[in-house]
């Protein structure tokens, strides 16, 4: 192989899905402590205080990355319900006002009518992929706060995002792709941290995640770049869900 191609596959290689690291900058927030960042460079059993596999659903360091696959067929036949046929994982040492940067790819399985999703707090803020694009909801999923059709997933592909969750307000950017944005009371409660479910039968993996607590105040541009936006009206999907 010559140099010159040499050089060009290099390059090709370092601006690929697995190599790739989000280089966004947060808009809404001012940034304070880094309180986890993690690349799973190195094999290690799972520390709970920071990754929470829930469901039963398995997940391991492997090839560099935080593999998630769904729970075992003995576990899934001994439950009538969350038996963990999706991967499922949430990150519970995030603040209660939190900014993350993931790299996250869905790998094969089924659509269900919830999963695949992630989720910013527990049914806080959440948004959900299907064959009709990218939804984001809050409040238990009752509320849809904004829908871009055509941000479907592809399998195998890695994305690459920041998102922000600061009071009632939630944004997020994908690395050359759409933002989502809201904003609603429900979501100006007690937070829970992030989570993740795939495809029915399906893999998830994680990489270059980064967790920061944030400032009091909002970034300095924040109002500026809000007008950027276009905040879709509120669209009820389903009552709201009764505590108890």
């Amino acid at each position: 192989m010559n140099p010159r191609s040499l050089l060009f596959l290099t390059l090709l290689l370092s601006s690929g899905s697995v190599f790739s690291k989000s280089n966004l900058e947060p808009q809404m927030v001012q940034l304070d402590k880094l309180i986890l960042k993690e690349d799973f460079s190195k094999p290690r059993p799972l520390n709970n205080e920071n990754w929470k596999p829930r469901q039963h659903t398995q997940w391991a360091i492997e090839e560099g990355v935080l593999r998630g696959n769904p729970s075992t067929a003995e576990f899934q036949a001994s439950q009538n319900h969350h038996q963990g046929f999706e991967p499922r994982l949430s990150i519970p040492s995030c603040p209660d006002e939190f900014a993350i940067q993931f790299s996250l790819r869905f790998i094969g399985g089924k659509e269900t009518a919830i999963c695949p999703f992630i989720e910013f707090g527990h049914h806080k803020a959440r948004i959900r992929w299907s064959e009709n694009g990218a939804q984001l909801m809050a409040n238990w999923e009752s509320v849809q706060l904004d829908h871009n059709t055509n941000f479907k997933l592809e399998s195998g592909e890695w994305y690459h995002a920041l998102a922000e969750i600061k009071g009632d307000e939630f944004l997020i950017r994908f690395s050359h792709g759409p933002v989502l944005y809201g904003k609603h009371p429900s979501m100006d409660a007690e937070k829970d941290g992030f989570g993740v479910a795939g495809f029915k039968g399906g893999k998830v993996e994680l990489d270059n995640i980064k967790v920061w607590s944030i400032k009091e105040a909002r970034g300095e541009n924040w109002s500026e770049h809000l007008r950027r936006f276009k905040p879709m009206p509120h669209k009820i999907l389903k009552p709201k869900k009764a505590k108890g």
